[in-house]
């Protein structure tokens, strides 16, 4: 590719490209005073010192710019040169972007390790996209026609011109740029291969679509109407799904203290959720923990297509070693990678691991900058950064007239698991479910460690003809289960202080249920074949048989029998093994057990109904 072929193309999509030089004046770590540069525009990508190292400009001052760079600056000194590139911080859009892992700039990680080793080089390079891969296209039959019979056809925003396979489970729509200018299509390219900025199609004003684009990371991608979030996001997991469920373009945050499991829980969402791509953010996290992340995803497989999950699945990595600034823009580029997806019609899900990570970024920026703190040192814009990333969200009308959305799960990582703290209480005020972990649930090895009392969603009501075209029952045994587990919870209380046997028989029973859904219900083995996934039928199925058992034990006991008859009937172990006992594609097995325990309990509540006459 020739040199300047990257700016080149981002000048034709609308982006500055008028450069201006200034000096830097004054370094404070990644924050970079630099003069001269007045006539510059906020947020223009700047190129600072001999090696060119990428930064941002954040804040304009008359004649002089402050800078965060993205880079280690190490060595960089007063009076080194300071380019501003007149455009935006973008990324690149099109085929090529599944299964890569770049850091927090798109810069592919892979790539940039077969170049400089194991260590990073400040101004290292390497195209975002392979600009030298032959990718197939294959137009869309209906335009292909309509040129071919001399038809006019308008270059709307958004318009798909034809498709590439870009994985065996992902294709590419090659679409009409949105800031492109309203004309109409004077060419298609046949079908055939082509690389990423040859041409797709032209227009009557002389525009050239090449097959890759570029967009500003900090500007959302337009949309043609935003529908409501009536679908739920299926994740396989039963404390989710049923209890605290997330739509298709919602936004979700699981916080949690050290080794509660935000981690584990946001890689069992991914693997199994019905979202066609996944985009996975290590923003901050330790880097053991990235390299567990880019290990084992390229091993695990897809359970739709049975191949591997990096055939929809896209890394962000971005650890706590790698410069500060890079943490803080890599949740937009995440989400505009997103968004272009989205505006292809795919359902696209977000693990943003975490977003206090992030904020601590924000934190330092900040300090560095001189900028009055707000509470814990955290600057004063927090919560409308934090509002405008998970307003980004959302299931929509794409441009193209299809369906889409994107879907945002962010970990939320508070000191000592303290939710009173400012990242957390901000974030619960832009998303609408909240997975709350349990430090005492994940130490008594419950998984997944999700608090029924702690947490809440606000989409049940918005899903619920979804889910009772599932099963009818849903919402009435979803809501006696809960109310349940929250009589239990008082009860509990009662039980540390004058012990279980001083409780009547009707206590002891709710004790006895809410048991068996902790066990069988609420607690998943992700080691388990059967148990690791839960399909929606089963999940209610599951439930609406604990609740029958609790329903006729209690008829029971009103009649006399005693809590210790119920317990010795073994219903109790049983009803808690059938989530492993009966898989996914055998749920005519639960009619069985059904006739099994009614036969039980029906003749324990007989004998003692022939006692009370």
């Amino acid at each position: 590719m020739k040199k300047g072929a990257l700016s080149e193309h981002s000048r034709k999509f609308g982006l500055k490209s008028v450069s201006q030089t200034g000096r830097v004046k004054q370094i404070s770590g990644p924050i970079i005073k630099a003069g001269g540069l007045g006539a510059a525009g906020l947020f223009d990508l700047v190129e600072v010192g001999e090696k060119k190292i990428i930064g941002e400009i954040v804040r304009l001052e008359g004649d002089e710019a402050i800078i965060q760079v993205y880079e280690d600056n190490s060595g960089l000194k007063t009076g080194s040169p300071a380019v501003s590139t007149g455009r935006p911080l973008s990324v690149l859009l099109g085929p090529g972007l599944i299964g890569t892992i770049y850091d927090g700039i798109q810069r592919p990680l892979e790539k940039l390790y077969e170049q400089d080793g194991d260590f990073m080089v400040p101004g290292g390079r390497g195209n975002p996209l392979d600009v030298n891969k032959k990718w197939r296209f294959v137009p869309d039959p209906a335009l292909a026609a309509k040129l071919a019979a001399g038809e006019k056809i308008t270059a709307s925003a958004g318009m798909i011109l034809g498709s590439i396979k870009e994985t065996e489970s992902i294709s590419c729509k090659i679409m009409v740029p949105p800031n492109l200018k309203d004309g109409e299509i004077t060419h298609l390219s046949a079908e055939g291969d082509y690389t990423i900025f040859e041409t797709a199609a032209k227009t009557s004003l002389g525009e050239d679509i090449p097959f890759a684009e570029w967009w500003p990371v900090r500007l959302s991608r337009p949309i043609s109407e935003r529908l409501s979030p009536d679908e739920p996001l299926i994740t396989g997991q039963r404390v989710i799904d049923i209890f605290f469920p997330l739509s298709k373009g919602g936004t979700a945050a699981i916080p949690g203290g050290f080794g509660t499991g935000k981690t584990m829980t946001q890689h069992a969402v991914a693997k199994w959720c019905d979202a066609d791509v996944i985009i996975y953010i290590g923003c901050g996290e330790r880097g053991n923990e990235m390299t567990d992340v880019l290990t084992e995803f390229p091993q695990l497989q897809d359970p739709r297509t049975g191949r591997s999950l990096m055939e929809r699945t896209l890394l962000i990595a971005n650890t706590s070693n790698m410069p500060v600034a890079a943490r803080e823009v890599s949740i937009y580029t995440g989400i505009t990678i997103a968004e272009f997806y989205r505006d292809m019609g795919y359902h696209v899900a977000i693990m943003a691991d975490s977003t206090s990570r992030w904020a601590e970024a924000l934190r330092e920026l900040s300090g560095r900058m001189e900028e009055m703190p707000a509470e814990e040192g955290f600057p004063a814009y927090l919560p409308t950064r934090l509002a405008e990333f998970y307003e980004r969200a959302g299931r929509a009308r794409t441009l193209c007239g299809k369906e889409g959305s994107v879907s945002i799960i962010g970990a939320v990582s508070p000191p000592g698991g303290d939710f009173s703290e400012p990242v957390t209480q901000h974030t619960k005020r832009f998303i609408r479910c909240f997975w709350a972990l349990d430090r005492d649930l994940a130490n008594a090895r419950h998984y997944p460690a999700i608090s029924w009392i702690d947490s809440y969603s606000e989409y049940a009501e918005e899903v619920q003809n979804w889910w009772e075209h599932v099963n009818p029952a849903w919402t009435q045994v979803r809501r006696k289960c809960m109310e349940l587990l929250k009589v239990e919870q008082r009860l509990s209380e009662i039980v540390r202080l004058i012990g279980q046997d001083a409780l009547p028989d009707e206590q002891k029973l709710i004790l006895l249920t809410s048991q068996i859904i902790k066990d069988g219900f609420l607690q998943q083995n992700s080691f388990d074949e059967v148990d690791m996934y839960c399909v929606p039928k089963k999940q209610v199925r599951l439930l609406e048989v604990i609740m029958e058992f609790h329903e006729r034990s209690l008829v029971c006991i009103e009649l006399g029998a005693p809590m210790t008859k119920i317990s010795g009937t073994g219903l109790k172990e049983e009803l808690s093994r059938i989530k492993s006992t009966i898989e996914n594609d055998s749920l005519g097995k639960f009619g069985l057990l059904e006739e099994k325990m009614r036969r039980i309990l029906e003749e324990l509540e007989k004998t003692y109904r022939r006692k009370t006459l």
